[in-house]
């Protein structure tokens, strides 16, 4: 199993970046699927951007792409989440997880972090 902790959070003004990660413990990160999710107040968890268990395969979520970029390092069992041109409606909690394979359902993922507030200031 793995135990994920995500870091980076903060505030940031409109137009700015943020790069957001998630730290692995666990000794089988590797072989893991990892996605990002956030959720907003009064709104429902939403997908974000996933990549595979080898990095070679990405999903972003249609008003992420050009704007967020997933990677990961898996010698430092970290997934990151570079975010630019960041807009007021990115505030939300941002959330790691780990599944077995990637995908835009939350269901997929058995592992979560804590989570990240990111803010968007106008």
């Amino acid at each position: 199993q793995v135990q994920l902790v995500e870091s980076g959070g903060g505030l940031v003004q409109a137009g700015g970046s943020l790069r957001l990660s998630c730290a692995a413990s666990g000794r089988t990160f590797s072989r893991y699927a990892m996605a990002w999710f956030r959720q907003a107040p009064g709104k429902e968890r939403e997908f974000v951007a996933a990549i595979s268990w080898g990095g070679a395969s990405t999903i972003y979520a249609d008003s992420m792409k050009g704007r967020f970029t997933i990677s990961r390092d898996n010698p430092k069992n970290t997934v990151y989440l570079q975010m630019n041109s960041l807009k007021p409606e990115d505030t939300a909690v941002y959330y790691c997880a780990a599944g077995h394979s990637s995908s835009m359902n939350e269901r997929s993922y058995n592992y979560w972090g804590q989570g990240t507030q990111v803010t968007v200031s106008s």
